[in-house]
């Protein structure tokens, strides 16, 4: 177990100690609530991502152990400093036309005014990634090449609308328009134009996997060449699925924390928790042995979707989030057990 959690386990020790540091110098005696909260808030991270686990397992897997090794080392990098501390500033910045180094001057020296510009931009924020995960859950459901099904009365009829070309994304374009209708007309622009980028960004990265797939099968003589890049194609998705499914842990976190420090601190611990994880599903070819998994993880996406559309404009306690999307993980690992028994 060491073998796959001993990094998680060292940054958690680092992040308690500079935790502890940050809260000691910067907040006058507070070292250990500021301990405290960091911890909570890598449990929350965990606890809202396993399902994020399981699909980045999923990918991950197609991957070669070079990239599978660049994502548990540059992806950290990239999920913790990117989206953890860089990305709420820069979505500040942008929609609030301020200047970046300004935004993060306010965030650790004014956090009530920073705090009231994030909740300003949290409707585009998560109609971004509420975008993106619709596309991947309709995606994956829609597939023709799908030869298996969880719930079956659901999953098979959904499958015949392969037929209509870009179905996934008129779906997802219709539910962002239901959206708009309840919100002003002067904050449907960065809405709306939030949700388009989120439907552009899945197909461009979807397309460019697909075409990169099928030059591998086409040209063997630049093989190579090929693979480097669906590598590097793969790793980008693997960070926007990454990205976006942290999106209601990172607005989550300002609940219990209003220390853009404190916040990167515990996030960078279960985001950790959650690489390792990852890594430890691949190796172990655990996702193979569960035949429904697969299914529930992407139940999970379609209702992180779901809640994201619903939260741009209703509160959605973390707990509500967390918990459906395990009750489909745990609801699927049970099927197929069970599957398992039966066909054993």
């Amino acid at each position: 177990m060491f073998k796959y959690f001993g990094g998680s386990y060292i940054v958690t020790l680092l992040g308690i100690i500079c935790a502890y540091l940050w809260g000691e110098h910067f907040h006058a005696g507070t070292g250990f609530a500021c301990v405290y909260i960091a911890l909570i808030l890598a449990i929350l991270e965990i606890s809202l991502s396993f399902d994020n686990a399981v699909v980045n397992a999923m990918k991950l897997a197609k991957m070669s152990p070079k990239w599978q090794h660049r994502f548990i080392t540059w992806g950290i990098l990239i999920a913790v400093f990117g989206m953890r501390f860089i990305f709420p500033l820069a979505v500040v910045s942008i929609f609030a036309h301020l200047n970046l180094f300004n935004v993060l001057n306010m965030a650790l020296n004014d956090i009530r005014q920073y705090e009231h510009y994030l909740e300003l931009t949290h409707a585009p924020i998560v109609t971004f990634g509420g975008a993106f995960l619709l596309m991947l859950f309709i995606d994956y459901f829609s597939n023709p090449q799908k030869d298996v099904f969880w719930i079956h009365t659901i999953e098979k009829p959904f499958q015949k609308l392969s037929k209509i070309k870009f179905f996934n994304a008129i779906i997802t374009f219709l539910a962002i328009g239901v959206l708009l209708w309840f919100f002003p007309a002067d904050e449907q622009k960065n809405i709306l134009t939030s949700g388009i980028i989120g439907i552009l960004v899945y197909l461009a990265i979807e397309h460019l996997s697909k075409w990169l797939e099928k030059k591998q099968d086409e040209r063997a003589k630049i093989c190579a060449d090929t693979v480097k890049c669906s590598g590097l194609v793969g790793f980008l998705y693997l960070e926007l699925i990454d990205a976006s499914f942290s999106l209601d842990g990172v607005l989550g976190a300002f609940a219990l924390s209003k220390d853009i420090i404190i916040i990167t601190i515990g996030l960078f611990i279960g985001a950790m928790f959650v690489r390792s994880l990852t890594i430890m599903l691949v190796e172990k070819k655990t996702l193979k042995q569960f035949l429904y998994i697969e299914h529930g993880a992407h139940w999970a996406i379609g209702t992180l979707a779901v809640l994201m559309f619903v939260s741009a404009k209703i509160e959605v306690p973390e707990f509500i989030t967390g918990s459906l999307g395990l009750m489909f993980i745990i609801s699927s690992l049970i099927s197929s057990v069970l599957h398992n028994k039966k066909n054993g």
